[in-house]
């Protein structure tokens, strides 16, 4: 008897890892071989790159928040601690945002940071 090869599954499995190869360049989006071990790197490394996008999101939004914060007297930690003693939940996205589009909003917050500062037992703010 001869052997089966259940040739439709095996052509179908290897049509969607060259469909997912497509727009690579050369072999490895044509040939079954190099395709499937092109695709599982990329795949790879989109897995890794999204916690990495996050991590580099989040850096950017701290050095804007710092930067917005500096140019009115304050540092970041000392501008957030403020945040925090006056209420004001805004996260870090939107605070960056507010730095880089809307000066004189994020001034506002800046001011409040500082009044709820001075509110505080213990620290001193220095002049800027």
């Amino acid at each position: 008897m001869p052997r089966a090869t259940n040739a439709p599954a095996s052509r179908e499995r290897r049509r969607k890892v060259i469909q997912k190869a497509k727009g690579f360049r050369g072999r490895r989006s044509k040939l079954f071989r190099y395709a499937k071990n092109a695709v599982m790197k990329a795949e790879y490394w989109a897995y890794r790159d999204r916690k990495t996008r996050k991590r580099n999101f989040g850096m950017l939004w701290n050095q804007r928040i710092n930067a917005g914060a500096r140019a009115n007297g304050l540092t970041y930690s000392r501008f957030m601690e403020g945040l925090k003693a006056a209420g004001i939940t805004l996260n870090r996205k939107v605070l960056a945002d507010l730095a880089v589009t809307d000066e004189a909003a994020f001034l506002v917050l800046v001011e409040q940071s500082k009044a709820a500062l001075a509110k505080k037992p213990g620290v001193v703010l220095q002049a800027a």
